[in-house]
């Protein structure tokens, strides 16, 4: 059936019918640890402040298409730095996720951090909590999360995003003059 504007009528007892199917998650979807699902995995419940999201999951999708079809060896997607599987280790959070390549080890998240208010802490790797208490410090900072195997060595980024205050704090870096 079609209105006088040319648009369809939909009743509302076919979008409750659409919302209650789309509100279970897909066979194959899987949750983290506190139920959260594992597309928002990067600390979404602990720090306010994401903004400019980029997820990454449909180029990890095509790579590991292309690993599992041969066309991409694994030795050109297992290679992590020992600086990642360092870091990994003793910055990363655990995910409930296995590695997609080895299928013997859950992956480990880990948080990269950049940007010119950080100084010398920029390109290091910080914990959720570390996050927090940067972003309540600095206006504006990005945040890489890469997945690890440490099993292994499979990496991929999975999520960017951006935190801080966004100018929004009361702590300001430059100096008044005396004329202020």
């Amino acid at each position: 059936m079609v209105a006088d504007d040319g648009y369809p009528i939909i009743s509302k007892r076919y979008i409750s019918l659409q919302h209650r199917e789309n509100s279970h998650p897909p066979p194959g979807y899987s949750r983290g640890r506190s139920g959260e699902p594992l597309g928002s995995r990067a600390y979404p419940g602990r720090v306010l402040t994401q903004r400019q999201v980029v997820d990454y999951v449909l180029q990890r999708r095509a790579l590991l298409a292309d690993v599992y079809s041969g066309r991409v060896g694994v030795a050109e997607v297992c290679d992590a730095s020992p600086y990642l599987l360092r870091a990994a280790r003793f910055h990363g959070e655990p995910s409930e996720q296995t590695c997609p390549v080895c299928r013997k080890e859950r992956l480990t998240l880990v948080s990269w951090i950049f940007g010119e208010e950080l100084k010398h802490a920029a390109g290091s790797a910080r914990k959720p909590e570390e996050l927090e208490r940067l972003a309540g410090i600095h206006n504006e900072f990005s945040v890489y999360v890469v997945e690890v195997c440490r099993t292994c060595s499979w990496n991929h980024l999975v999520l960017s995003y951006v935190l801080g205050t966004g100018g929004r704090s009361g702590r300001t870096d430059r100096r008044r003059t005396a004329a202020e």
